[in-house]
């Protein structure tokens, strides 16, 4: 019978019907599948990280609380690039698993649960460092590659808008944004509440080129969106936003101010010569 079994077992390797594979090639897929499982593992937590980063310190969930005015700006502000790329690297560790000997010892199930607390646990554990604000920063920079990921951060909203009051008017206001200066009409709301400059505010309401006309306006906590301030200060303080962009009449300037504002447009470098005008 073994004699038998045995004689047929090296006629199917002559005729090639069974290769004999090399123990080497077998390590080799191991190492490999063990490097893609560890790869993609790492590269989930950091991307539930940047969730966390992103939903934390942004104006994203701040539009709910504007009710169903809101919900447009949430779901317009929302990372949906990283939330996918996050679902993809999940179910890929997962079907890593199967292909591993550690899914014939435990229950598929048992894994899953403790894949996905391993990653959350470290993923959470980040958010205590500065990770996430230095991918926000070379995403305002301009990085191609991570700024895809955090494309609602860098990109104006056309439901929503936050940033810091720069001039008060009748009917409107100039905010500093991330993006520049903005023009909120607030004419027509009724609950408006009493704003100052140098308030930080969000507002939900439609966006118009450089005028965002505004449904409700709230006075918020920059501490609650610091990636908001954060993104105000890049703007306006290294140097990005050149006066000459802007003509005065966008402005609330008085008549003096004017005057020395437009002197400002007239020079090679205005920016020294803007302030002082405000000052």
């Amino acid at each position: 019978m073994e004699d038998n079994l045995e004689k047929s077992i090296m006629g199917k390797i002559k005729t090639g019907q069974v290769k004999i594979r090399s123990k080497y090639v077998f390590i080799a897929e191991k190492l490999g599948l063990g490097t893609a499982f560890a790869l993609s593992v790492l590269l989930s937590i950091l991307l539930f990280n940047l969730i966390l980063f992103y939903l934390k310190e942004t104006d994203n969930l701040k539009y709910l609380s504007f009710g169903k005015f809101g919900v447009f700006a949430f779901l317009e502000s929302f990372p949906y690039l990283l939330v996918i790329a996050f679902v993809v690297l999940i179910v890929l560790s997962g079907y890593l698993i199967t292909k591993s000997d550690v899914s014939y010892k435990k229950p598929f199930g048992y894994l899953a649960v403790g894949l996905a607390a391993f990653i959350m646990i470290f993923g959470g554990i980040l958010t205590y460092t500065n990770l996430g604000k230095n991918f926000e920063k070379q995403a305002r920079k301009g990085n191609g590659s991570i700024g895809m990921f955090f494309n609602p951060l860098t990109e104006v909203r056309n439901n929503g808008v936050a940033g810091i009051v720069y001039e008060v008017g009748e009917d409107s206001l100039v905010l500093q944004t991330p993006h520049g200066l903005r023009n909120v009409e607030i004419g027509g709301i009724d609950d408006l509440p009493e704003i100052t400059k140098g308030q930080f505010i969000i507002a939900v309401g439609k966006s118009d080129g450089f005028d965002f006309k505004a449904e409700k306006i709230k006075i918020a906590d920059k501490e609650d969106m610091p990636a908001v301030e954060r993104g105000i200060d890049f703007k306006f303080n290294q140097g990005e936003v050149d006066p000459k962009d802007f003509s005065p009449s966008m402005f609330y300037f008085n008549e003096e101010e004017k005057k020395c504002v437009q002197n400002c447009l007239d020079l090679e470098n205005g920016k020294d010569c803007f302030r002082e005008c405000r000052e």
